[in-house]
């Protein structure tokens, strides 16, 4: 049997999407919870060093390959760096089978109107050529909706959509982020107004110009089967939120053709302290567990 396209191995939705991406604001709390106190650095280089060895060491474990593990989401530092000696994202689709993303965000504006829009996106053709050219597959940009703001939900979609057609442009696959934080009191309502918003940018786009969306797990089950179900749609990935692995895996498995695409549930229980044995154990129950309520 030929080996799997990129394009054909995303599509297949035989698994999940890993987010290694977190970036320099995020950082000091994942190290926190891989067991790497703040003290461990004293410079923002040394702090890039230690989430890089940590993201190095997810990605060699046995368990990490493109059966399972369909695609991963890499924060830029990372694309510029290598995996085993070869270049990130050149190592994990030759190497294992995973299709490499990039995102590309440069963090979220002040909240108005009860969303969080992107923050404009200095020299974007430039870095999407540079990520073409290292292998990368597709891009991820992430808004956040606090509230359901009808008007804020609007400015959110036909943000994520513009931009996502210049990253189309440039030959890349977009994933849409605009994350539902889970705590917002009014969270079912707020979905129910971005899926309809969704809907109609969606069937206002002519073939050949498909997006991946990535959306919170839904306060009612099986809400976004619509989107899921959309011609102009590659796949629908979750992510996690906030939520526990248990408790984004039972979500998960509530929500049929949705597949994970988590980062802080992924890296639970994870330490620094570990040896590899138990490291890879780890992430190998974190992985199987994903991957089966990846599979419903």
């Amino acid at each position: 049997m030929a080996p799997l396209s990129k394009l054909d191995q995303i599509r297949s939705g035989a698994g999940f999407i890993a987010a290694l991406d977190q970036s320099g604001g995020s950082t000091p709390k994942a190290l926190r919870l891989y067991g790497v106190e703040d003290d461990a650095w004293g410079s923002e280089d040394e702090m890039f060093d230690l989430i890089h060895a940590m993201r190095a060491r997810i990605v060699a474990a046995p368990a990490f390959t493109g059966q399972k593990v369909i695609g991963a989401i890499l924060f830029e530092q990372t694309m510029n760096r290598e995996f085993d000696g070869m270049p990130a994202a050149q190592h994990l689709w030759e190497a294992q089978q995973v299709v490499p993303f990039l995102k590309i965000d440069k963090g979220l504006e002040d909240e108005t109107l009860g969303v969080q829009l992107l923050r404009p996106i200095p020299g974007l053709k430039e870095k999407l050529a540079r990520a073409a050219g290292k292998g990368i597959f597709g891009t991820k940009e992430r808004s956040v909706i606090h509230a359901a703001n009808a008007e804020g939900i609007k400015q959110i979609v036909d943000q994520q959509f513009e931009l996502a057609d210049a990253v189309l442009d440039s030959g890349l696959v977009p994933i849409i982020e605009p994350e539902v934080n889970i705590n917002a009191p009014d969270k079912a309502e707020a979905e129910d107004i971005l899926l309809a918003e969704i809907a109609a940018a969606l069937d206002a786009r002519p073939e050949g110009r498909d997006v991946i969306l990535k959306l919170t797990l839904p306060t009612t089950e099986n809400l976004y089967a619509p989107l899921i179900a959309h011609p102009r749609v590659l796949q629908v990935v979750a992510l996690s939120g906030g939520y526990s692995r248990d408790e984004a895996n039972t979500k998960l498995a509530g929500n049929a053709g949705m597949i994970a695409s988590f980062s802080r549930a992924l890296t639970e229980g994870l330490s620094a302290q570990q040896s590899d044995d138990e490291f890879n154990s780890m992430i190998a129950t974190s992985i199987g567990s994903i991957h089966a309520a990846s599979s419903t």
